[in-house]
């Protein structure tokens, strides 16, 4: 027996999880609400209006962005309190992972207003399930900061987590940002680079942080599409002594050849010079760049 539609209700806002590639992977529901709702609220209505054309959808839309947010999100809740229905949708995944919304629901549930998630893709869970991870616990993080110094900051308080890290990144900074996995988090640890989930190029690889870099210049096309990012957690051999050695060490570099930081490093944390001297050539080339 075919489930029933489910219709969009007066006054409810409804958090729609849209394709992150393939416009096929959206769910039933999902058509349901967008195809019932009086107004959805898009993240960039262009792209939004290219996945309801490809299902005959014909809706009201409104742009609903990080530098609009919080004006938008008012208007809405009239919207929601008058009785009218209304769908957000992101360019691509779930609402409100890594992407804007989290305002309007939080303005919609303090006004006791029905909220209703309508699940769906996620590039999270999508590379997740497709880079074969066993381990149990993982940790999300979403995009880390743009600028090579916080970004830094950022993971060397995630150096010594025992759990899978999850990152978002986009084309025109992956290499960078891989460079400072590597030199932080170390060489050996293995990272899964996952782009174009989904879509026609889809590319799902696993390598040794430390020939991240080299891979995805080796060729021109790598670069391309966004891209999720799972680390190794650290395990047994990554101590909190080890993190601290590698702050430490990053620390120097910022002013200091990295034979030179390496060799008092050693001196300050008692760990052999050889083992600083080759965490600190894995994040060279990065160095350079932030120079």
């Amino acid at each position: 027996m075919q489930p029933a539609e489910q219709p969009a209700q007066p006054g409810t806002l409804y958090v729609v999880a849209t394709p992150i590639g393939n416009l096929r992977d959206i769910t039933l529901h999902a058509l349901d609400v967008l195809r019932s709702v009086d107004l959805v609220a898009a993240e960039d209505t262009r792209v939004t209006q290219g996945l309801l054309a490809a299902y005959g959808i014909q809706a009201r839309l409104t742009a609903l962005h990080e530098h609009n947010e919080r004006t938008v999100s008012d208007k809405l809740l009239g919207e929601l309190r008058a009785g009218r229905s209304v769908a957000l949708v992101s360019d691509a995944g779930t609402p409100l992972v890594s992407d804007p919304g989290a305002h309007l629901v939080g303005l919609a549930r303090q006004a006791g207003l029905p909220v209703v998630a309508v699940p769906g893709p996620s590039a999270a869970a999508t590379a997740l399930s497709a880079a074969g991870v066993a381990a149990p616990h993982w940790l999300f993080y979403g995009f880390l900061p743009a600028k090579a110094r916080a970004r830094r900051q950022v993971l060397e308080g995630m150096a010594a987590q025992p759990w899978h890290l999850v990152f978002y990144e986009a084309p025109h900074r992956v290499v960078e940002c891989v460079a400072d996995l590597a030199v932080v988090l170390g060489p050996h640890r293995e990272l899964t680079l996952a782009r174009e989930l989904t879509k026609r190029f889809e590319q799902v690889v696993s390598l040794p942080l430390g020939e991240a870099v080299a891979w995805l210049e080796a060729h021109g096309d790598r670069c391309r599409g966004e891209f999720v990012l799972i680390v190794a957690g650290a395990g047994e051999a990554a101590t909190p002594d080890e993190a601290e050695a590698r702050r430490i060490l990053h620390a120097l570099l910022t002013e200091l050849p990295a034979s030179q930081a390496a060799r008092i490093a050693a001196g300050l944390t008692g760990r052999k010079r050889g083992e600083l001297y080759d965490w600190a050539m894995a994040g060279k080339s990065d160095r350079q760049r932030e120079a």
